[in-house]
């Protein structure tokens, strides 16, 4: 790199040095001053007064070099190396700030850190682009550091934010270092361009020197003028290649194909014709990247880019980011659609050798068609980009195309995830209790604690709004407020027997760091004896770190509470786990009861058998008839549950049922 050119990258540095130094001291102050707790207080100020400190030094830099340097022939190393400990440091307080209070952030706090750390990497992976190092450094100060923090956060939503910065990481980096390779290039073509013209005018001079060889003067100038044009032309093409092209795979990136796309959008819509989008995103690909590294995921990637080309005309292909493509298909409905989703489904899923490491990945993929699905290029691939997320949250490896029915049903699941939120605030919530009986001596045992949701006067099923509150993070608060719920009406029932009460825990609460302290309060809290609370499991959490769910089963125990595994036979377990898993009750599913066949007779005396070795008791759910309960008593199960006793009821409801049947 000749001195001239690095003296332009550097002015480019140093010549936004005001604007970033009044983004940085606005964006740190709004955070600084904006959330008034006084958990960090201090830290924030002596930040902000660092903060402060090194830009009043920056600005004295930069002031320097405006006045005293610009312009003239200074030495850019110099001025580089200031700007560059200047920004280092800077970027140093980002990180600190991040680190030293991310534990004292509210979540909105915390949100909004994320969004203006995310909005200042945005802006420097542009500006301060013309240093590779210096923008990486300083991308990376700013969000990592809040990001892992969030990874590393017990709560679901946080870890979600973590995720999102990571990869938000990743892309401005990408970015900000294909824009650095444009930079460098197009400052080098125009230095090539400078050295042309001086050329030129000396060719120019010369000529008017010797006038006797003014006509082969001539000459050599028209051959130098063309040659000139076509370099321009090349460099022109070069630079329209870089802004369109993804470097990696050399594919469209999502600027050149949303132009691409737009222009098929208006041959389609002239002559009448459907068009698709298929929205490709790789599964197993992060696997490949974590284990094997981003030398070898990046051959990957330029392999399936190769094979996916196969299956498409030319620039109807492009990288979308990441491990996601997104490929155009004219002319077609939706069996074409599908099945060249289907042909390039098994393209990827060849086996790929890269550096002596083979990779088996699969794709999902998600289809919209024009002009059914979206009459914009935009809306087209968000609604395949939306039916992809579908396809891969029930069954990754498979293709989906778009429909009304799914995006009602993700409108519906948000709404429901809204209100959600809201719903044990606004006294939406409440538990029922079912009885337990005991097959012998037919009085009640216990019962069963279930949760009821009624919102703007319609029951709300838990098999809706149960999986909607794990996958959105809800369950581990919800679980907690039915927990402590259930133990306060136990505690405050004054039956001639005392009775249990039985909680449903799951997984997501189970492997919780601070579910034993949760449940420890909810017993102190509301003096109930740990022998009468029974904490209901199903057989999925022994699918999920084993290990870390015997020691918290162990941390129960220890407690003096009960433990009973729900649904026992339909899910992930074995029989043999039942040695290393402590637990007083089994519950016979009720798809065992109600089936009157010889094998689930069969399956509930293996069950009664395995429970009786290991010292537990076991529950028959689901009991309805008279017929059922006489034909599951005489197999020899030890508790009943069902319509046939009672239905789940409100605690004083329960008080009424009782003395009435006793």
């Amino acid at each position: 790199m000749s001195v001239q050119m690095h003296r332009d990258l550097v002015d480019m540095l140093v010549g936004n040095i005001f604007t970033g130094l009044a983004m940085t001291l606005i964006a740190f102050s709004g955070l600084v001053f904006g959330f008034q707790n006084e958990e960090g207080h201090d830290v924030k100020v002596l930040l902000w007064g660092v903060m402060v400190c090194l830009s009043v030094c920056r600005l004295t830099h930069g002031i320097y070099w405006h006045i005293k340097l610009k312009g003239s022939h200074y030495n850019p190393k110099s001025v580089e190396a200031l700007f560059a400990i200047g920004l280092y440091l800077t970027g140093a307080v980002w990180a600190a700030y991040s680190l030293m209070l991310f534990n004292t952030m509210t979540t909105i706090e915390l949100a909004s850190t994320m969004v203006v750390l995310a909005a200042m990497a945005g802006g420097a992976a542009s500006v301060l682009a013309p240093n590779k190092w210096i923008v990486t450094y300083y991308c990376t100060a700013l969000l990592l550091p809040m990001s892992l923090c969030a990874l590393l956060d017990n709560e679901r939503s946080i870890i979600v934010l973590g995720i999102l910065g990571v990869v938000f990481w990743v892309g401005i980096l990408t970015n900000s270092l294909g824009t650095h390779r444009f930079i460098v290039n197009t400052v080098r073509l125009r230095e090539h361009n400078n050295d042309l013209m001086e050329q030129l005018v000396s060719d120019r001079q010369e000529t008017a020197k010797v006038n006797e060889m003014l006509r082969e003067t001539n000459a050599q100038l028209d051959d130098a003028n063309a040659n000139l044009e076509q370099q321009v032309e090349k460099r022109t093409q070069d630079i329209f290649r870089l802004s369109n092209r993804d470097p990696l795979t050399d594919l469209l990136n999502r600027n050149g194909f949303l132009k691409h796309l737009n222009a098929l959008l208006d041959t389609s819509k002239a002559l009448g014709n459907n068009l698709a989008i298929l929205f490709i995103d790789l599964d197993g690909f992060k696997q490949v990247n974590d284990s094997l590294g981003h030398k070898v995921g990046d051959i990957v990637l330029a392999e399936i880019a190769t094979r996916l080309t196969k299956y498409c005309e030319k620039d109807h292909l492009a990288r979308w980011g990441g491990d996601e493509f997104v490929v155009v298909v004219p002319y077609a409905t939706v069996d074409t659609a599908v099945a060249v989703a289907h042909a390039m489904r098994s393209g990827v899923t060849l086996p790929i050798i890269a550096s002596d490491n083979q990779v088996t990945l699969d794709a999902t993929i998600g289809i919209a068609i024009y002009p059914q699905h979206g009459k914009d290029a935009l809306s087209l691939i968000q609604q395949a980009d939306l039916t992809m997320y579908d396809q891969k949250r029930s069954q990754r490896g498979t293709v989906g195309v778009f429909s009304e029915v799914l995006h009602e049903q993700i409108r519906q699941e948000q709404y429901l995830c809204e209100h959600l939120r809201h719903a044990i605030a606004r006294s939406e919530m409440s538990v029922h209790y079912q009885p337990i009986m005991c097959s012998q001596q037919q009085r009640i045992s216990s019962v069963e604690a279930l949760l009821r949701w009624e919102h703007q006067g319609e029951q709300i099923s838990p098999t809706d709004f149960i999986p909607l509150a794990e996958r959105s993070g809800l369950i581990i608060d919800i679980g907690t407020w039915v927990l402590n719920r259930a133990c306060i009406d136990a505690s405050q029932w004054n039956f001639e027997n005392s009775i249990a009460v039985s909680v449903n825990v799951s997984i997501n609460q189970l492997i919780d760091d601070t579910f034993i302290s949760i449940l420890q309060r909810a017993l102190d809290t509301s003096s109930l004896s740990p022998s009468l609370l029974h904490l209901e499991i199903t057989e999925s959490v022994f699918a999920k770190n084993e290990k870390a769910v015997a020691t918290q089963l162990a941390a129960i125990k220890a407690l003096g509470v009960k433990i009973s595994i729900d649904d026992f036979g339909t899910g992930y377990s074995s029989l043999s786990r039942l040695a290393s898993m402590p637990c007083d009750f089994v519950k016979i599913d009720r798809s065992f009861v109600q089936n009157t066949s010889e094998g689930s007779d069969t399956i509930m005396r293996a069950t009664m058998l395995i429970a009786q070795e290991f010292g537990c008791k076991t529950i028959a759910e689901g009991i309805e008839t008279n017929t059922q309960m006489l034909h599951i008593k005489s197999l020899g199960v030890n508790y009943f549950q069902g319509f046939y006793y009672a239905k789940p009821m409100q605690s004083s409801d329960l008080i009424t049922w009782y003395n009435e049947n006793y």
